[in-house]
């Protein structure tokens, strides 16, 4: 079940609140009254709502500064403005700051009621244009895809974003997990702060704890001057910790209680100093089997664990590996003043056919390796590097499927030992033998299209089609 449109009221009376609720208590919404500026922008932060109803005089600022907050972060919500002192240039300078409506006090129920309906019908279909416009999206953030793997990652960067939540990415190495953080980071409110990486695999344990807290002078050996560490550089920003599953226990219940509070004190100080910033975490290991195994807190994970993000492998985004291959190869081209211009037919299946065990980064080397040692204008079989040179994309079709041609099993068509009745459909026989092919090719749209010789634009047609 869908959840209710969340709605903030941001009113500085509460009794006029309170009206507002009896107003709306028929409508099938979850509504929030806040009655200060500051309180507003916390539940903003803690989660966006659909529709804010805002009033412009607030004790502790103006609701246009709410409003400008907003819209300069694109966020996704629809405002109305509410005001005790409406006058035609109150409402101008309101809907130039991109408020959807407003509504001048008194108003009656069936005009708030109104107001309310139609900026949810405003909000809904904004997203629904979004949603239609991620479908047209090959490239985000640094990011090449347009399979529908990637589009749902899109997605939820855009929905994830704006809010304070804790993210944990896990997927395997060279899917992208730095740049999904960075993404995430570009599309917050914290975009104009700093963006602080920290692999926890790559500094030894004993340093670990200084570079995240920083230390004073003195702290330890070779400790000469006090240093700000990750925390203190992010605040205000996000702070993404790279292979999460490599830190060590005894720092782990430290990072749980700075997770908590916010609070940590710097290695050979007493001081407690508090930051703002956002966590995001990121494995190529599976948690779950870490915390079994006893190398990774099980309060932790969960504390972690808000929004899980998974990465797909390239294999699982099969439609994105030519797309990705020609962006490298005219990059790569550019930068090395070559002129390759495309693949040739029987180097694009073997690509196809390859399941890429390292990934992007994988993918991204050996474009780097053929353009670097190779001249012409066509990629060819016999400029391809290790291991894809000795790939044989026969003898992977022979393994991969019992033939080029897929085999129809026995409950396709019987016609030998059945009757008329039994026949079935012919566009239902090529659904099921397009479905058996994919299942034989572990889901990999275009090998399977390489056996069942038509190309895999065709497959991803019919797919919709059903």
């Amino acid at each position: 079940m869908d959840k209710q449109p969340y709605v903030l009221v941001v009113e500085d009376s509460h009794s006029v609140g309170l009206l507002y609720s009896a107003y709306l208590k028929t409508e099938k919404i979850t509504m929030q009254l806040v009655e200060t500026g500051g309180a507003a922008m916390s539940a903003i932060e803690n989660q966006i709502p659909q529709v804010i109803l805002l009033d412009l005089n607030l004790p502790d600022m103006s609701g246009m500064d709410i409003l400008k907050f907003v819209t300069e972060n694109r966020l996704p919500t629809t405002v109305v403005i509410v005001t005790g002192h409406g006058s035609v240039n109150v409402a101008v300078d309101a809907i130039r700051a991109g408020a959807f409506d407003f509504l001048e006090k008194p108003f009656s129920m069936e005009r708030l009621i109104y107001t309310v309906r139609n900026a949810m019908e405003r909000q809904r279909l904004t997203r629904l244009v979004d949603s239609y416009q991620d479908g047209e999206r090959d490239q985000y953030h640094g990011f090449i895809g347009a399979s529908p793997a990637m589009r749902k990652l899109y997605h939820t960067i855009d929905t994830a974003a704006p809010s304070k939540a804790t993210l944990f990415i896990t997927g395997e190495s060279g899917t992208g997990k730095e740049l999904c953080a960075e993404a995430i980071h570009q599309q917050s409110t914290r975009a104009k702060k700093n963006f602080v990486t920290l692999n926890c695999a790559a500094i030894p344990k004993d340093l670990m704890e200084s570079e995240i807290f920083g230390h004073v002078k003195g702290a330890f050996t070779g400790a000469h001057q006090t240093r700000e560490g990750a925390a203190s550089r992010a605040n205000g920003g996000t702070l993404f910790l790279d292979e999460i599953c490599e830190m060590d226990l005894d720092l782990q219940s430290k990072l749980l209680r700075f997770v908590q509070t916010g609070s940590f004190q710097k290695v050979g100080c007493n001081d407690t100093e508090k930051v703002d910033i956002r966590i995001i975490c990121a494995t190529n290991r599976n948690p779950e089997e870490a915390v079994a195994a006893g190398e990774f807190r099980e309060d932790l994970y969960y504390r972690l664990l808000v929004i899980p993000m998974e990465l797909p492998p390239l294999r699982k985004r099969a439609a994105d590996v030519m797309l990705i291959a020609r962006h490298f190869l005219a990059q790569y081209s550019t930068e090395e003043g070559k002129y390759f211009r495309d693949f040739d037919a029987e180097t694009e299946s073997v690509f196809l056919a390859y399941n890429w065990p390292g990934n992007i980064r994988q993918l991204q080397n050996v474009m780097r390796n053929i353009v670097v040692l190779n001249e012409g204008e066509w990629v060819t079989l016999e400029m391809l590097p290790p291991p894809l040179n000795g790939f044989n994309l026969r003898q992977q079709n022979r393994t991969s499927a019992p033939s080029a041609a897929v085999n129809l099993d026995d409950s396709y068509v019987r016609l030998s030992n059945g009757t008329a009745e039994t026949i079935q459909a012919l566009d239902l026989i090529e659904k099921q033998a397009i479905q058996h092919a994919i299942r034989l090719c572990n889901g990999n749209i275009p090998k399977a299209a390489i056996h069942l010789g038509v190309s895999a634009s065709t497959i991803y047609r019919k797919k919709q089609h059903w």
